[in-house]
């Protein structure tokens, strides 16, 4: 029984290089992406509840340079448009219905866990976590090889317990993410119509305002 475990396990340390090399190649050759998402946030403790919200996503790479624009429509089926944007550690968050822009200069700690399975080489992912392959998986007819991640650095040990990917290696794009915020919370990110390297739109990375719009910093 000894024996078969660490058989199992040196397979899975051997697949699981395998991945992250894949992930190197893919990341050399990333430059954008472009996806439909949804993100759930769960709650199971105390009163069960579930948040939805539906978009697209738009991340970009050059070189070192990473942006990501979240375009929300809908939360919860109702139409409440608001647009999340990172790029060059700078957070911002437009959210249209309150006529606001809330701004966070903090994002450079956490743009590298914003990447997640979006032009992430597989350095990246061991740079800053510790890794667990957990085996292949198809979600939607796409092969995807299932990830566990648990963050070497402990401030995002505080927000997230572990985060689970599961990542198309040959595009290096992530299908599915979930993030176990611990105390009965996690959010389930579920991303389709994925388009790797394609033109991105004009707006991917901005939003309008007017002389109305309040802004704060945080």
């Amino acid at each position: 029984a000894i024996l078969a475990l660490t058989a199992q396990l040196s397979f899975a340390a051997s697949d699981l290089n395998t991945v992250l090399r894949k992930l190197d190649a893919a990341a050399a050759q990333f430059k954008s992406t472009s996806a439909d998402v949804e993100f759930d946030s769960i709650q199971t403790d105390p009163i069960p509840d579930k948040d939805v919200q539906k978009g697209t996503v738009y991340y970009e790479r050059k070189g070192n340079a990473f942006q990501m624009g979240v375009h929300i429509a809908q939360v919860n089926g109702k139409p409440v448009p608001k647009v999340i944007v990172v790029s060059g550690g700078v957070f911002k968050l437009y959210e249209k219905m309150l006529n606001q822009v809330t701004t966070s200069n903090k994002a450079s700690k956490y743009e590298g866990y914003l990447v997640l399975g979006f032009g992430a080489s597989g350095k990246d992912l061991e740079q800053k976590w510790d890794i667990t392959y957990l085996g292949p998986e198809t979600l939607n007819g796409i092969k995807t090889e299932k990830l566990q991640l648990v963050a070497k650095d402990p401030e995002v040990r505080k927000l997230f317990l572990t985060v689970t990917i599961w990542v198309d290696s040959d595009r290096g794009v992530s299908v599915q993410q979930m993030f176990d915020e611990g105390q009965g919370q996690s959010r389930v990110c579920y991303y389709s119509n994925i388009k790797v390297n394609q033109g991105l739109p004009g707006d991917a990375f901005t939003f309008k305002t007017d002389s109305k719009t309040n802004y704060v910093t945080r």
